[in-house]
């Protein structure tokens, strides 16, 4: 058997069909969706690109302390040692030389971002040639094999064709920005609406692209002996601010659009195909996913992740009652199943899952509310501070179905 770990960066859940989008033309996602296992509620526990793999391969918090972290207990040591074949690829130099991934027994650096305009065919474009340098590979491994490949592209370049950018754009709309660059901004509160828009437009043009690009790797998958043994984990590394709350790119929002992102699992029996979950999932668990698919035990101590295979199976239909959310700046995020409660200067409390994307603050109207998470964040900090998070006491049922 083999894995693969397909992790995008930037990828907006908003603009993924499987999660609510209707506009973008995604069929590849679309497919992969029916044939795979999804997650509702997955949330980084830090936007800090250097914090996300340091959960994702080490099954470690964002807010715990940095103790016995030696590649040599990380994932792809772990893994390696049951004579699997581990393999780094990335067009992001600060993955390839993460400290834990030193444990990786092969880095493949994939193609750097180049292209200063948009691109004049998909198969000309960054994330097109990083593709097509991943099924290569893949066409030549030795088996079995786990493959972890971080794509940078959706935060680096929008190198798209033109045209799949236009296409989103009505005959009254002004033609969308030509350029490949990725914007980094924060509007101002009487912003040009149709800026905004061209903004999105490229952007879905970008989703578009790598859908088409995605749809020739699942082919390939489909069609080789490799791929049929194939466990394959596709998720965004973090998602894209696109103007929800004033922020358009960067990674200093402390919002959903950046949080909370996609995740689909797809499994070579066809496990927990088409169904999908609402459990609070964060990013150590694709670490124990991962260990228990490969079948090696969690030990005491390594980590705090929790396997989602018991989730696939429909073994169970919870994992936790919260999350813990190491936010950007000074503030800091509790998610539960019915709240999300954000402290800085100022405590902000919204409705979920009704309230997607975070824009009705109800903090005044439920200030007992706001008082419990906060006091629930604070616990739920200090048992992962000292790794003790397991024995917290249950939230109260309003804290996690919400009040009538």
């Amino acid at each position: 058997m083999n894995s693969l770990c397909l992790v995008l960066d930037g990828l907006h859940s908003g603009y993924v069909g499987a999660y609510g989008n209707s506009w973008i033309e995604t069929p590849s996602l679309d497919r992969l969706a029916t044939e795979a296992f999804l997650l509702d509620q997955y949330w980084l526990d830090s936007p800090r690109l250097d914090l996300l793999y340091r959960s994702h391969w080490l099954g470690r918090h964002a807010l715990e302390p940095h103790e016995e972290e030696s590649p040599q207990n990380a994932l792809a040591a772990m893994i390696s040692s049951r004579g699997v074949a581990t393999t780094l690829a990335s067009d992001e130099a600060d993955v390839l030389s993460h400290r834990l991934g030193q444990g990786f027994q092969q880095r493949l650096a994939l193609p750097t971002v180049a292209a200063m305009g948009p691109a004049g065919a998909w198969d000309e474009t960054h994330l097109a040639r990083c593709f097509a340098e991943l099924v290569d590979w893949l066409e030549k491994a030795a088996e079995p094999l786990l493959l972890w490949c971080h794509l940078g592209s959706l935060t680096r370049t929008w190198d798209a064709p033109y045209a799949l950018r236009a296409q989103y754009a009505a005959d009254e709309d002004p033609p969308p920005p030509e350029g490949a660059e990725v914007p980094s901004l924060v509007l101002e509160g009487d912003y040009d609406p149709d800026r905004l828009l061209g903004i999105t437009q490229s952007y879905a043009g970008q989703v578009t692209l790598l859908d088409t690009c995605l749809g020739a790797l699942l082919d390939w998958l489909d069609e080789s002996e490799v791929g049929k043994a194939t466990q394959l984990t596709l998720m965004a590394g973090r998602g894209f601010p696109l103007g929800e709350h004033l922020h358009v790119g960067g990674n200093s929002v402390g919002y959903g659009e950046l949080l909370h992102v996609p995740v689909m699992l797809r499994f070579p029996d066809g496990a927990g195909a088409a169904a999908r979950s609402g459990a609070l999932i964060e990013p150590a668990d694709v670490w124990a996913t991962l260990l228990d698919w490969w079948e090696i035990g969690n030990r005491p101590g390594w980590g705090r992740g929790r396997s989602l295979l018991p989730l696939v199976r429909d073994e169970v239909d919870q994992v936790r009652d919260r999350l813990c959310i190491g936010a950007p700046g000074d503030s800091a995020a509790i998610v539960t199943p019915a709240w999300y409660g954000r402290f800085g200067e100022e405590p902000e409390l919204y409705l979920k899952p009704d309230d997607r994307w975070e824009f009705n603050d109800v903090s005044r109207r439920c200030p007992e509310i706001v008082e419990l998470l906060e006091s629930a964040l604070g616990a739920g900090r200090e048992g992962i501070l000292s790794r003790r998070a397991d024995d917290l006491e249950r939230l109260e049922p309003r804290l996690v179905y919400g009040v009538e």
